[in-house]
């Protein structure tokens, strides 16, 4: 859609305190506006005195925000944001549709701010994961014991499913602390452990401000917030962002990459923030899995051919806290013909299946960026050589990779060797 060469917005930030919380600019833009957007709850704090037509974002918002800020092209517009507009909020949105030269941005201090302020909490060593149009699965990866953790909840009933996931993982002796309707009049903190808050309690008639029991979901606000301080207990799985998970945090049919070998590919592959990787020939998922969890913004497309392997592939990525993880119940090459339209030209690839069937390679080759790498193990003689056909027409590095494990041997130990394992990796120039 082409939007007005001229059109601007102004985005304000407003927080639960509504009109009192604003500073002067806010509110003088407020009063100039012939057109402010919001949502219900917003527009709602808004006095009188406001006199611009109010209008409510439809639902989904994100679809819509060309169409709403055409339909007003020539008003003075505003629109309402939650907090600080640039932080998972329209801001970024309205940024993303229109442009910066076209958006001004006046925030209020987000409620991750007001949290760290109330809790004593350093905001700069406190991860901050948002469940709002999110899946709940994707907390996972910042489950570490001893951190501080800040979830920005979708509504009344994330903290109860939130503290059974966390409790699930072990971690339900964690503190949690409940905060509601921060900065506003109706603000409330409650503190409890994970666990109880996992399996809530009816509320009592007349809660307390400060109670620190678990709570009955009627009982909790939309507008709330989750600190977690995380502990875990004895024999809790340790699963970090680093490369190189056990082989058992996968459900797998034997098809998988082993946690040695997964953790050199990885570091071939050099995954960073906002990347794509194609895996292909994906088995249960673990390289494109791995990618994901080094940073929130990492991105992956799993190929696989079998349908009981993909459906296998999105359990893992479910349970290790990459929901988003693009499955495709394919072939190679096949598969790939249309891929890079579909899912974006990827930064890195990795062929763990598929070697010998002609045209996978040059299809990955081809499809990825400049500076994109390319790695492909291989465990099969066939497979092997086509490999050195790959290095001598494409360049890179062979190595071979051998792996023993000790296993007990009557009362003593010794050296169990695993397939040796032919790997290539290339970047494209």
């Amino acid at each position: 859609m082409s939007l007005g060469a001229g059109q601007a917005v102004t985005v304000v930030g407003i927080g639960d305190d509504g009109w009192d919380g604003l500073p002067q600019a806010s509110r003088g833009e407020l009063l100039r506006a012939e057109v402010v957007l919001g949502a219900p709850r917003q527009l709602g704090l808004l006095p009188p005195e406001v006199a611009a037509r109010r209008v409510r974002w439809p639902s989904p918002l994100a679809p819509a925000v060309a169409g709403v800020i055409e339909e007003h092209a020539g008003a003075r517009l505003c629109a309402l944001a939650s907090g600080d507009p640039m932080f998972f909020g329209l801001g970024t949105t309205l940024v993303r549709v229109l442009g910066a030269e076209r958006v001004r941005v006046l925030p209020h201090p987000s409620s991750v701010s007001l949290a760290c302020a109330r809790l004593g909490w350093a905001l700069d060593a406190t991860e901050v994961v948002s469940l709002v149009g999110r899946p709940l699965a994707s907390v996972h990866p910042a489950l570490t014991a001893g951190r501080r953790l800040l979830v920005l909840s979708a509504d009344r009933r994330t903290p109860a499913a939130l503290c059974r996931l966390v409790t699930d993982r072990g971690f339900g002796d964690s503190a949690v602390t409940l905060l509601e309707h921060l900065g506003g009049p109706a603000e409330r903190r409650r503190d409890t452990r994970a666990a109880l808050l996992a399996s809530p309690v009816p509320a009592s008639p007349s809660p307390s401000p400060s109670a620190s029991a678990g709570d009955d979901e009627d009982d909790i606000a939309d507008l709330n917030l989750v600190a977690l301080a995380l502990s875990s207990g004895a024999g809790v799985p340790h699963l970090p962002r680093v490369p190189g998970l056990p082989d058992d945090a996968f459900e797998h049919d034997g098809q998988l990459t082993k946690r040695e070998v997964r953790a050199v590919t990885l570091a071939l592959l050099a995954p960073a923030p906002g990347e794509l990787l194609w895996d292909v020939g994906a088995g249960c998922g673990s390289v494109a899995i791995e990618w994901m969890r080094t940073h929130p913004a990492c991105r992956a497309v799993a190929v696989e051919p079998r349908a009981d392997r993909a459906a296998r592939i999105a359990r893992n990525a479910e349970a290790l806290g990459v929901p988003t993880l693009r499955v495709v119940t394919a072939a190679a090459p096949a598969a790939l013909a249309d891929l890079a339209g579909v899912a974006g030209e990827p930064d890195a690839v990795f062929v763990g299946g598929g070697l010998t069937a002609p045209g996978t390679v040059e299809r990955c080759w081809e499809a990825l960026r400049p500076g994109g790498r390319l790695v492909a193990n291989a465990v099969t003689i066939e497979s092997e050589t086509a490999l050195a056909r790959c290095h001598a027409e494409y360049g890179g590095e062979l190595t071979r990779l051998a792996v023993a494990r000790a296993v007990p041997i009557g009362g003593f130990a010794g050296w169990r060797p695993m397939m040796p394992v032919t790997q290539w990796a290339a970047t494209r120039r």
